[in-house]
C-alpha cells in the first residue's frame, strides 16, 4: 500500500504517522506544494492520501494556487470513496472541497488541549478505539463548518467542530502526529506560549504517541490494510 503525504510548508510534515506507516509496511512519499510538487497522478498511484498542515488559510488561493489544486483531488478523492486524511489545515481543506466554510476562529488554540468524543464518535470504527475524553496537540486560528453528510466525532470547550468523516475519509483540526522536535520547531514563531506549550512536553508526546498508534492503525484497517 502506498501513501502520499501532501505538505503544504516546510516543518509540516507526517512527524509519528510517518514511523508508524513504516512499520505496517506502507510505503511513504511526499510531494512538497511549498516547493512546486505537483499533484499529477495522486489519485491513480496512491492508496491513501493525507493532507498536512500550514500557517495559510484554505481561503488564499490567490496566494497559493496549489490549494485549489488540492480541494480538486481532495473532491475526487471522496467522491471515489478512497481513504484521505486531514490534519489541520488538511481538514480544512477537506471542509472546504466539500462546500463548508472556513473561518478565522475567535481565539486561537495553541498548545494541549482537551478533546472530548461525540456520541458518534464513540461509536465510530477508528475514534471508538480512543478515551471518550483525552489531550491533544491543537496549533490554529481558523475553524470549519460541517460538510453536508459529514460526522461529527469530537469536539473542544473553545471549538466544537475538531474532528469529521465523511465515507473513508477523516478530517482532523488537532495534531496527533506531531513530535517533540516539531513542537520545538513550531513556537518559535509564538514565542508568548512556549512556556506553556513546552511544560511537560515529553511525557505529553509520549501519551499522544499511543494515541497516534491507535488511530492510524484502525485508519489503516479501514483503509484495508
Amino acid at each position: 500500500m502506498r501513501l502520499l503525504a501532501v505538505e503544504n510548508w516546510k516543518g509540516e510534515h507526517l512527524g509519528y504517522f510517518e514511523e508508524l506507516a513504516e512499520e505496517h509496511g506502507v510505503e511513504v512519499e511526499y510531494r512538497r506544494l511549498w516547493r512546486g510538487d505537483s499533484l499529477d497522478g495522486a489519485l491513480e498511484e496512491f492508496e491513501l492520501l493525507v493532507f498536512l498542515g500550514g500557517p495559510m488559510s484554505v481561503n488564499d488561493e490567490g496566494e497559493y494556487p496549489y490549494l485549489a489544486e488540492e480541494k480538486r483531488v481532495i473532491r475526487q478523492a471522496v467522491a471515489e470513496n478512497k481513504p484521505v486524511l486531514g490534519i489541520c489545515l488538511g481538514a480544512q481543506l477537506i471542509a472546504s472541497a466539500l462546500g463548508a466554510r472556513v473561518y478565522p476562529g475567535e481565539v486561537k488554540e495553541l498548545g494541549w488541549y482537551r478533546l472530548l468524543l461525540t456520541e458518534a464518535g464513540a461509536g465510530d470504527s477508528v475514534f471508538s478505539a480512543l478515551p471518550k475524553e483525552h489531550e491533544v496537540f491543537q496549533w490554529h486560528g481558523e475553524t470549519f463548518e460541517l460538510p453536508r453528510g459529514a460526522v461529527l466525532l469530537a469536539g473542544s470547550e473553545l471549538y466544537p467542530n475538531q474532528a469529521f468523516r465523511v465515507g473513508r475519509s477523516y478530517a482532523l483540526q488537532y495534531h496527533l502526529e506531531v513530535t517533540l522536535g516539531m513542537i520545538e520547531d513550531w513556537v518559535r514563531s509564538e514565542p508568548e506560549v512556549r512556556e506553556r506549550v513546552l511544560e511537560d512536553a515529553e511525557s505529553r508526546v509520549e501519551r499522544l504517541n499511543r494515541l497516534a498508534e491507535v488511530f492510524f492503525t484502525r485508519w489503516l484497517k479501514l483503509a484495508g490494510l
